[in-house]
């Protein structure tokens, strides 16, 4: 994921274990790390619904 210049912001996450490990496999199959996965499922979503356009 490309870094940007914008300000990132903290926050707290409340996830279930089970959900959190299967992220965490996840993130490992892909070589992220789990915030970084995070951030790419976010990112994924927001474009699939429409709602981010990443400038060129």
């Amino acid at each position: 994921m490309a870094k940007s210049n914008n300000k990132i912001k903290p926050f707290v996450l409340r996830i279930d274990e089970e959900k959190m490990g299967a992220l965490e496999k996840w993130a490992a199959d892909e070589f992220r790390s789990v915030n970084g996965q995070i951030l790419w499922i976010i990112e994924q979503a927001l474009k699939k619904s429409g709602r981010y356009k990443k400038e060129k």
